[in-house]
């Protein structure tokens, strides 16, 4: 299918309407991710408000635990002395298992046949299995039961993300997704910010953290799916499952799709030095900072991070969409990211920190408004978006993978101050990773 071939989005569709099932169906067997999809059942603007609430009921949970209740939970299970190595061990496999997850989640749902489409049916099952496993963390007693119900939650609330995120390219339109990304970053920054802040609130009850967590995302996910039906996807044909096929879309072939590697290298870089450091946050504050009450501090920063995504989510996405161009604002992004934590390495002091938190709020906001833009318009086939946003959002998942191991190793070798230059190299490194991407200016 050519670009001008591809079916002419409107304002709404029937779910009914043969129409519209037909130019859904050939959407999905023909398009790749530069096309425009057919409308929505219930209109675009629906979804472009209904998306703010679905990734802040995921991402407050994102927020508040591995980066506020987990670390407390692990310092209060093992103690000072081996939380630092028992965290790294926690956050790593579970993360692993979290990146392996979403890939899986996006295949399953890519050919997931219900007349409640492709999507609906897992960002439900998600978020509910999600709860359950909280539950388990709430009451875990040991790091063998903590590993594996963190394991558990990581798992089951990427099955509803990797879906969710397929949302953009299944239904809105090419220029209005640099406004849906924006509205889309709100709902996670604000979630992963305001994850912060709540989960503070509950830093001497952990576990009734864990509980209002998971009641938030089922009520808000569930609440999604019914206020945004997607149209059925009974009679769409099955393609037969070939193994084969489905590992090889865990490697991005730079030959085969060169702007799907360059944009996955350039998240993986900005990530691994982001988490390197914020991943550390707590342990940052309480042994780099000298701060005695953490949790009286933690919603201030948040607070003030969120200031600096606001500020720059709102005006980045329009604008991109508006000038049709992504790079630009991709490239400023990580930059301005990976300096902003040149701060608090030559000057280690909390207010240095609150300082960088800003700056990096910046960055990051933009970041968040323009890259999920980028990266829908570089999919190749609408068959397999949803798997491909998993092995895309791996770029996120990896480095929490991989940076509490390597993090954990740089503290105990150079201490904490070691970890600002790593993120910096990383950062600007994927700021030029960006530039060789044809397909989108």
């Amino acid at each position: 299918m050519t670009m001008s071939s591809a079916p002419q989005p409107a304002a709404e569709s029937r779910p009914d309407d043969p129409e519209s099932l037909e130019a859904a169906a050939a959407f999905v067997e023909e398009a790749a991710g530069n096309e425009d999809p057919p409308a929505p059942i219930t209109g675009v603007g629906r979804l472009l408000g209904w998306i703010i609430p679905a990734n802040l009921g995921i991402f407050l949970i994102w927020g508040a635990v591995p980066g506020i209740l987990l670390p407390q939970q692990v310092t209060l299970l093992f103690g000072e002395a081996d939380k630092v190595a028992n965290l790294a061990i926690v956050a790593t496999i579970g993360a692993f298992c979290a990146m392996i997850a979403q890939p899986i989640a996006g295949q399953i749902s890519d050919r997931t046949r219900s007349r409640f489409g492709r999507r609906a049916p897992w960002i439900f099952l998600g978020a509910l299995a999600g709860g359950l496993s909280l539950v388990g963390l709430a009451f875990a007693d040991s790091l063998v039961g903590v590993v594996i119900a963190w394991t558990l939650v990581q798992i089951t609330y990427n099955f509803a993300q990797g879906p969710l995120s397929a949302v953009m390219p299944d239904r809105v339109p090419l220029k209005r997704r640099g406004t849906f990304a924006a509205l889309s970053g709100i709902g996670l920054m604000v979630g992963a910010l305001g994850g912060q802040v709540v989960g503070s609130l509950f830093f001497e009850s952990i576990a009734a953290g864990y509980l209002t967590f998971a009641a938030i995302a089922i009520v808000v996910l569930t609440l999604f799916i019914v206020f945004n039906p997607d149209h059925s996807s009974k009679d769409l044909p099955v393609e037969p499952f070939k193994l084969g096929d489905f590992l090889r879309t865990f490697w991005v072939n730079p030959v085969k799709h060169p702007d799907f590697f360059w944009a996955f290298t350039g998240r993986l870089l900005l990530y691994t030095g982001y988490f390197a450091v914020t991943g550390y946050q707590l342990y940052l504050l309480t042994d780099y900072f000298g701060v005695e009450r953490p949790q009286d501090v933690i919603p201030v920063l948040g607070l003030i991070s969120l200031a600096g995504i606001l500020i720059a989510t709102i005006v980045s996405g329009p604008l991109s969409d508006k000038l049709g161009r992504r790079k630009i604002f991709v490239f400023a992004s990580s930059v301005v990211t990976g300096l902003a934590f040149l701060l608090p390495w030559v000057w280690p002091d909390v207010t240095a920190w609150m300082i960088m938190t800003f700056i990096s709020g910046l960055g990051f906001g933009m970041f968040q408004a323009v890259d999920t833009a980028l990266m829908s318009e570089v999919l190749p086939s609408a068959k397999s978006f949803a798997k491909d946003l998993g092995v895309v959002n791996m770029a996120a998942t990896l480095p929490q993978t991989l940076a509490p191991g390597v993090a954990g190793a740089i503290v105990l070798a150079f201490g904490f101050a070691g970890l600002f230059p790593v993120a910096i190299v990383l950062s600007v490194l994927g700021a030029f990773a960006v530039w060789p991407i044809k397909a989108v200016r």
